[in-house]
């Protein structure tokens, strides 16, 4: 028995075919590699973009920490008249929202008045923007509202006392002391 194969008188396109079909495919992956190549360089640009933006636009004075811009005071002032420094700068006395936060204003290493007060409803601790207090850093036995001695007077408002630890470094006092103070511009 003879076999016998089919044999077409036909040019072959098969090889031609192929070569069409990859050289589309190829095409179309670097239109696409280009689209992400220029994607990424546009991403980068608008990083950079913002990143000199926060330092043209942050005063000086003024440190950036994550979201925020904050200004350290060199003088002293009562809680009140530092507020209404920080509301003069555009910003409002610095409210507390992570450990990191709060260990990145205890490491300034100074004694500051936080925008932390219970003036309003004595032992209902409010930040200045009127969210309550959901976790607190309070020193040893504190707030204590000054013992009920009549030499401390009303301890409405929260410093950071330096000479604790990060996790245990608030302490209420009388809002008439003088401390220095952080002032936060949320970005």
């Amino acid at each position: 028995m003879l076999c016998t194969l089919p044999v077409s008188t036909e040019p072959d396109n098969s090889g031609k075919r192929s070569s069409r079909v990859a050289a589309v495919c190829l095409g179309l992956l670097c239109v696409l590699l280009a689209g992400i190549i220029g994607l990424s360089v546009y991403c980068k640009s608008e990083e950079i973009h913002v990143n000199h933006l926060v330092e043209q636009t942050c005063p000086a004075g003024w440190q950036h920490f994550e979201s925020s811009w904050y200004f350290l005071s060199t003088e002293t002032k009562t809680w009140k008249e530092s507020r209404e420094d920080c509301l003069e700068r555009g910003a409002d006395l610095v409210i507390i929202n992570s450990d990191k936060e709060q260990k990145f204003l205890f490491d300034l290493k100074r004694g500051v008045w936080i925008g932390l007060t219970d003036s309003v409803n004595e032992g209902t601790w409010k930040w200045v923007d009127g969210t309550p207090l959901t976790t607190g850093y309070w020193s040893p036995n504190q707030p204590d509202n000054g013992d009920g001695k009549p030499e401390y007077g009303e301890e409405d408002c929260v410093h950071i006392h330096e000479e604790q630890s990060p996790r245990t470094s608030w302490n209420d006092l009388s809002c008439d002391s003088k401390l220095n103070w952080v002032c936060e511009k949320v970005l």
